[in-house]
C-alpha cells in the first residue's frame, strides 16, 4: 500500500491529505507568482518598446523577440496559478491544469534554448571581430524562429500532454504530476535533461571566461572604456540569469528524482517557481540604455 495514501491524521484519525500544499508553501508560491506576473509583464512591455526602435534584424534581436514571446505566453498562465494558490482548490478541470502546469516547463526549456542560441551568436560575432550577424529578410527570421518552436512543441508537447499526469485522479488539486517520475524510463529521461542543461551552461561559461581574458589581454588598463568589454558583461549577465534561474532547479531535480517524496515535492515547486524569474532578463538590454537616457537629461 502507498505510504502517503495510508497516512492518518493524528488528531482526527482520518486519512491525511498529502497532495495539498501546506499553508507556508502555498503563501510563498502565491507571493512569488504574483511578483513574477506583475514585474514580468512590466519587463516584457518595456522590452518590446525598446526593440521597436532597432531597425536591423540581427540574430540577437530575433532571439530576444523569441524570448519576449516565450515570457509572454508563460505569463498568460500565471494568473491561474495565483488563483489556485489563493483559493487552495482547482475547479477548471484536470486537462487545463496540465496545460498550465506544462507551460512553466515549456517556458524554462524554450528560454534556455534561446539563451544558448543568443550566446553562441554573440560568441561568433566576437570571433568575427564585431561583425553583426543579421537576417536579410523578415521571412528568413520567421522561418528560423518557427522551426525552433515547432520542433520543441511538435516533438515534445503532444506526447508529454498525453502522458503527463495520468496518475493524478483528483481534479481539485493541481500541479502535482510528479508520480510518473517513479517510472524508470521517465526517471532516466529526467536525469539526461538535467545533466545536459548543467553541462551546456558549464561549456558556455568556459567560453565566456576565455573571451573575458582575451578582451582583458587585448585592451589592458583601458578595458573599461571599450565597447567590447561591456558586450562581454552583457553575456555574463545572460549566463548569470541562466545560472540562478535554471541550474539550481536542475541540480535539485536530480536529488528530487532520486529521493521522491511529498515533502520534497513542495520544495521542488519553489525551485520551479524561481525558474520564472528569467522573465526579468530585460535588465540586460535596458540597463545601459536607461543610463544613457538619464545622463542625456542631466
Amino acid at each position: 500500500m502507498n505510504n502517503n495514501s495510508s497516512r492518518m491524521n493524528n488528531t482526527t484519525g482520518l486519512p491525511e491529505d498529502t497532495t495539498r500544499l501546506p499553508n507556508d508553501f502555498r503563501i510563498a508560491l502565491l507571493v512569488l507568482y504574483t511578483f513574477i506576473f506583475l514585474a514580468g509583464t512590466l519587463n516584457v512591455l518595456l522590452m518590446s518598446c525598446m526593440l521597436r526602435v532597432q531597425s536591423r534584424l540581427s540574430f540577437t534581436k530575433v532571439s530576444v523577440i523569441n524570448l519576449i514571446a516565450v515570457h509572454a505566453f508563460f505569463l498568460l498562465t500565471v494568473p491561474f496559478r495565483i488563483y489556485y494558490y489563493t483559493a487552495g482548490t482547482w475547479v477548471l478541470g484536470i486537462d487545463f491544469c496540465k496545460i498550465v502546469s506544462l507551460m512553466i516547463h515549456a517556458h524554462m526549456y524554450l528560454a534556455f534554448i534561446f539563451y544558448v542560441i543568443l550566446l553562441i551568436v554573440r560568441f561568433l560575432e566576437n570571433c568575427e571581430q564585431q561583425h553583426t550577424l543579421e537576417f536579410h529578410r523578415l521571412l528568413h527570421a520567421f522561418i528560423a524562429s518557427a522551426t525552433i518552436w515547432l520542433i520543441t512543441f511538435g516533438s515534445v508537447f503532444p506526447a508529454t500532454l498525453a502522458n503527463y499526469g495520468t496518475l493524478q485522479n483528483d481534479s481539485t488539486h493541481c500541479f502535482h504530476f510528479n508520480k510518473e517520475i517513479k517510472i524508470p524510463a521517465v526517471k532516466i529521461l529526467n536525469y539526461i535533461i538535467c545533466i545536459l542543461v548543467i553541462l551546456i551552461w558549464c561549456v558556455l561559461a568556459l567560453f565566456q571566461v576565455y573571451f573575458l581574458l582575451f578582451v582583458n589581454k587585448t585592451f589592458g588598463k583601458s578595458i573599461y572604456q571599450r565597447q567590447e568589454f561591456w558586450a562581454q558583461i552583457k553575456n555574463v549577465v545572460f549566463l548569470s540569469v541562466m545560472f540562478f534561474c535554471f541550474v539550481p532547479y536542475q541540480g535539485f531535480r536530480v536529488y528530487f528524482i532520486s529521493n521522491f517524496d511529498t515533502k520534497i515535492n513542495n520544495i521542488n515547486e519553489v525551485f520551479l517557481a524561481v525558474t520564472a524569474f528569467s522573465c526579468f532578463d530585460m535588465i540586460v538590454f535596458a540597463g545601459r540604455d536607461i543610463c544613457k537616457l538619464i545622463n542625456s537629461k542631466r
